[in-house]
């Protein structure tokens, strides 16, 4: 049994022995178990979530909607979904592992089956990438040797080592097993900043240009940002296997949010608390700040700072 960063996980052999024990007795006693009961696709909640809460991405919402109907529906997949979201903080990447996860799995993100990378937190130092490399390994083939259906998010992959995103390569090939596990059921999920200016420069030249944001296409940006994270040498993501075999599925950017889609945020701040009250949305969207300088067009912190926001007034 070994370590990562005070969660303790399993590899192989013995260690997987007596995990498989533990999840028979956690399925014994009814906390939580990998099958139908506790994991199984709500596809007509999916729908209406990615609608009607996450606010100002079309492309992000019918991508990973169809994204994910379609890679559970086939029994026998040929590969794990690998989807890369891009854009900058505040556009609702978080969010969306939010939603599938309550979609997907009974216990949403206090699944045991749902695990969350930080780079600056679970891989901060470089000269423990041989670890990191390992231990990272090993967590992921002990989890989907007791779920295949796992699903892992790793956030800030821009910030992370090429070495530790290296180690992730093995387990999103096409390839039946990898050490006699298979992991073409498991959910890879990467966030990244990276690309944020090509997408906001993109989105804005298309609403100067009179053109409404719906207009942009998954095709006029998915393959200038897969180039662009390539080319990047500040980017751990350029020196790494995955990008150069085409192991992501998706290469999804996240458009910067303009005032609406602040307001509908507030609006539903406000609602997650039980207030109705109108008539301080507008004022509360209106005190974020705003960019270009002389536009005003999009929010700079899109809507990350929504609840403090409204700490002020309630």
């Amino acid at each position: 049994m070994a370590k990562l960063n005070g969660a303790y996980f399993v590899g192989t052999g013995l260690g997987v022995v007596i995990a498989l024990v533990g999840i028979l007795i956690y399925c014994f006693i009814s906390i939580e178990c990998c099958d139908c009961h506790w994991i199984s696709l709500d596809e007509e909640g999916l729908e209406k979530d990615f609608t009607h809460k996450l606010f100002g991405q079309h492309i992000a919402s019918e991508v990973i909607v169809k994204a994910i109907k379609g890679s559970l529906s086939i029994p026998d997949p040929k590969k794990p979904l690998t989807m890369s979201l891009h854009g900058y903080s505040g556009t609702g990447k978080n969010f969306v592992g939010q939603l599938i996860a309550r979609n997907l799995y009974k216990n949403g993100m206090k699944s045991q089956y749902i695990h969350v990378f930080v780079s600056t937190l679970h891989f901060p130092h470089v000269q423990l990438t041989d670890q990191y490399q390992n231990e990272l390994q090993m967590w992921i083939r002990g989890n989907v040797t007791l779920c295949p259906r796992s699903m892992f998010i790793f956030d800030e992959m821009d910030k992370m080592h090429p070495g530790v995103i290296n180690a992730i390569k093995p387990f999103l090939d096409y390839t039946s097993d990898v050490d006699k596990v298979d992991y073409r059921k498991a959910i890879f999920i990467f966030l990244s900043n990276s690309g944020g200016d090509k997408i906001n420069e993109f989105t804005l030249s298309i609403l100067m240009s009179g053109k409404d944001r719906e207009s942009i296409e998954l095709s006029q940006l998915e393959e200038e940002l897969s180039l662009m994270v390539f080319n990047d040498n500040n980017n751990g993501f350029w020196q790494t296997n995955l990008i150069q075999t085409n192991l992501i599925d998706y290469f999804i950017p996240f458009l910067p949010l303009e005032f609406k889609h602040v307001v509908s945020c507030v609006r539903a701040e406000l609602a997650s608390r039980g207030v109705k009250n109108e008539s301080i949305v507008t004022i509360i969207a209106s005190s974020m700040v705003y960019y270009p300088k002389e536009e005003k067009l999009f929010s700079l912190k899109g809507c990350k700072t929504v609840a403090s926001k409204v700490n002020l007034y309630f």
